[in-house]
C-alpha cells in the first residue's frame, strides 16, 4: 500500500529518498523554503543514481507546518541538517496529537532522545543514511557512491520501511539496536571531518601528515571507548564495515591502518570536501560538529571517559564558525594548529 510521505528537506538526502519514493507512486510532499518552491514546481528533481537520470514531477511541496495540519500523511521524514532541529520542534510540537510516526536520519547520537522527549517515544524511529549523495544546486542530486540506508528501533512501523524503502530500489537494512547503529555511523562522520575544516585540507592531505592523522584516530578511540563503556558494539551499516574499520583504528599500528584508512575514506568521498568544512566555507554560521565530536564529549563526561581530541576540535572548529577566530587562523597551517593541540591537549605520538 502506498503511503502519504512529508519529507522535511529538499536536500541532498532528503530528495533523493523523497524523489526515489515518489517514483515508486508513494504521494511526497517536502517541506522548504518558500523561496526555492517556485523553481522546484517547475523543474522537478532531477536525480542521478548509478549513472541513470530520472526527473521526479509528481512531488508536492509546502513552506511551513503549519500547512500540514489539514493534511493526513503515513509517515514524516526528518532529513535536514542537525542544527535545524532546533527551529523544527516547535512546529513538530504544535502538531503533536495529529503526527504520524517520524523517521529521523539526522547524523549523531542525540536527535532521536531530543524527539522522543519532545513527542513522545512512540512516533520516533532511528535511521541513518550511508550513501554518499551531492546537492550542486537545490532540486539537483547526484548519488556518488549508493551504499545504503538503516531503519532501527521496536516501532511496529519500522520493518514495514525497511520493505518500502528496498521496493523503491534503496538497499535498507533493519537493525535491531538504535544505539549501534547510530553510534556506528557517528564513527564514520568523524573521520577526514574537523581538521579538514579547521585546516582547510583534503581527507588526503590529512591523511598524508603522520601528526595529523593520529589525532585522525585518537578522536575515533575516545568514541568508541565511549561506546564500549556504554556496552554499544559497533555494527556494519550498508556498504561500510564499520567493525573492521574500528578494529583497524583501535588496534592496527600506525604504519599499518594508515594505508587502509586513507583508501577507505578517499574512496568513500571521492573529490568531495568532507562535510564541516562545506558548512564551514559555505558562511551558513553552522555545523554539526557540536552533534558529533560534541557529542563524543558529552557522552564521555558522563561516563567519565576522557575526550581531550574531541573536545579540541569541537571547540575550534565552534570558534571558526562562530567568527570567534579568523577562518585562515590555521589554514594549511599545520604547524600552528599542532603547537595549539599539544599545548591545549597532550602531545601524541604515532603508534
Amino acid at each position: 500500500m502506498k503511503k502519504r510521505i512529508l519529507i522535511l528537506g529538499a536536500g541532498a538526502i532528503g530528495s533523493y529518498l523523497g524523489g526515489s519514493l515518489a517514483l515508486d507512486k508513494h504521494e511526497v510532499t517536502f517541506l522548504e523554503r518558500e523561496k526555492d518552491i517556485s523553481s522546484l514546481q517547475k523543474q522537478g528533481i532531477l536525480m542521478e543514481v548509478g549513472g541513470i537520470r530520472s526527473t521526479v514531477s509528481s512531488a508536492d511541496y509546502i513552506s511551513s507546518l503549519d500547512q500540514a495540519q489539514n493534511r493526513e500523511f503515513d509517515l514524516i521524514i526528518l532529513a535536514v541538517k542537525t542544527y535545524h532541529l532546533d527551529g523544527l520542534l516547535p512546529g513538530l510540537i504544535h502538531l503533536q496529537d495529529n503526527l504520524p510516526p517520524l523517521l529521523c536520519l539526522q547524523n549523531g547520537v542525540e536527535s532521536e532522545k531530543r524527539l522522543a522527549s519532545a513527542l513522545g517515544a512512540n512516533l520516533v524511529i532511528p535511521g541513518t543514511v550511508t550513501s554518499a549523495v551531492d546537492c550542486p544546486a537545490k532540486g539537483n542530486i547526484i548519488v556518488r557512491k549508493v551504499r545504503g540506508m538503516g531503519i532501527a528501533g521496536s516501532h511496529p512501523m519500522a520493518r514495514d520501511l525497511v520493505q518500502i524503502f528496498l521496493e523503491a530500489g534503496i538497499h535498507c537494512k533493519y537493525y535491531p539496536n538504535p544505539e549501534s547503529m547510530k553510534w556506528s555511523k557517528l564513527v564514520t562522520n568523524l573521520l577526514g571531518n574537523a581538521s579538514s575544516a579547521i585546516l582547510n585540507l583534503t581527507s588526503a592531505q590529512i591523511y598524508s601528515n603522520p601528526a595529523l592523522y593520529q589525532i585522525e584516530l585518537e578522536q575515533v578511540r575516545e568514541a568508541l571507548n565511549v561506546m564500549q563503556n556504554q556496552g554499544i558494539n559497533a555494527v556494519n551499516l550498508p556498504g561500510v564495515p564499520v567493525k573492521i574499520l574500528a578494529g583497524l583504528i583501535k588496534y592496527l599500528p600506525y604504519w599499518l591502518s594508515k594505508p587502509l584508512l586513507a583508501r577507505m575514506i578517499g574512496e568513500g568521498r571521492g573529490k568531495k570536501m568532507p562535510s564541516f568544512h562545506i558548512d564551514l566555507y559555505s558562511g551558513r554560521g553552522q555545523s554539526e560538529v557540536n552533534q558529533l565530536n560534541g557529542a563524543v564529549v558529552r557522552a564521555g563526561k558522563k561516563s567519565h571517559i576522557p575526550t581531550p581530541v574531541n573536545s579540541f576540535l569541537t571547540d575550534t572548529l565552534l570558534a571558526l564558525i562562530k567568527g570567534d577566530m579568523p577562518l585562515e587562523t590555521y589554514s594549511q597551517g599545520t604547524e600552528a594548529f599542532l603547537s595549539h593541540f599539544s599545548s591545549t591537549t597532550m602531545e601524541i605520538q604515532p603508534d
